[in-house]
């Protein structure tokens, strides 16, 4: 049994109706999805389709001006809505994330970077520290623990005391995800967490992504533009153009849905239609394949 079929009565995130506007521009246009326990769900479209916003309408970033969104971030939890919620009590639901752009700190420790995530859930405070309370020192000395063990966890054993900022790109992704799962997440958001990586790199991600779903029992989200990695690793996908979700459903059932390649292609949907009878080896990854390819020449 796969991990969808698995988590189909456990919803995570439960987006029902959700309208985003920006004065006259509409981000999302009545967007209803639900995200269920245990599954990589991935979310693509073209550039502008309103994917980060759909990101930051989950974790309490932007406030949608109609419909709901709620969460039951780990196992168990009752669903709670994170409209008007900010960002960091999100995350103390069980929702952590990383972003497009890396925001580490990059004058910091790789080890202290992972800590600063780990520390937002513990109970000792500043006074405590400057005390230097047993139960503080105990949890300082778990925290340490627990660190090196993610920085192990994710490829980077024997980094933490290395600056942040010293690290290679695909390190960098690799320890913001650390300290993402710092916070004892029960959903992880990945915003692009390949961007900038080379192909080795994307592979051991994937890699990544997979075993912390499979061994540390994380439902992720993920918003990717490389369709060999979505394809590789999501259970489901939802489409999004121009703010509307266009289409839903596995790798396999989205890769040829002609209105999926249609909004990749820039074509009307019955001349994807009639290319993918025409040349039925074409899918959406040949097609993003393409439009790389144009990009690089631009």
């Amino acid at each position: 049994m796969t991990a969808t079929s698995q988590a189909t009565q456990d919803v995570v995130f439960d987006v029902d109706h959700v309208t985003l506007r920006f004065g006259g521009v509409v981000s999302l246009n009545d967007v209803t999805l639900q995200m269920y326990r245990g599954e990589i769900l991935a979310v693509i479209g073209p550039n502008g389709a309103g994917k980060t916003s759909l990101f930051n309408s989950l974790t309490g970033v932007y406030t949608p001006q109609e419909g709901t969104v709620t969460v039951a971030g780990r196992a168990g939890d009752a669903p709670v809505s994170v409209i008007g919620k900010k960002t960091h009590v999100v995350n103390h639901l069980g929702v952590a994330r990383t972003f497009q752009n890396i925001r580490l700190f990059p004058a910091l420790t790789a080890l202290e970077n992972v800590k600063v995530g780990i520390e937002t859930r513990q109970k000792s405070g500043p006074i405590a520290a400057m005390l230097g309370m047993p139960w503080q020192r105990r949890e300082e000395k778990e925290s340490t623990a627990t660190a090196l063990a993610l920085l192990n966890d994710v490829g980077l054993p024997g980094r933490g005391n290395e600056l942040a900022g010293a690290l290679a790109y695909g390190e960098q992704r690799r320890l913001e995800i650390a300290r993402a799962l710092g916070t004892n997440p029960g959903v992880l958001l990945l915003d692009e967490p390949a961007a900038g990586t080379n192909p080795v790199e994307k592979r051991d991600l994937a890699e990544l992504i997979s075993r912390i779903n499979r061994e540390r029992g994380v439902s992720i989200l993920l918003i990717e533009h490389d369709m060999k990695l979505v394809m590789s690793i999501a259970h489901r996908i939802i489409v999004l153009n121009f703010g509307e979700k266009i289409a839903e459903g596995t790798p396999q059932e989205i890769q040829r849905d002609p209105v999926v390649v249609a909004a990749y292609l820039g074509t009307s949907a019955e001349d994807a239609q009639q290319q993918a009878e025409q040349a039925p080896e074409l899918t959406l990854i040949d097609t993003d394949t393409v439009q790389d390819e144009e990009q690089a020449d631009d």
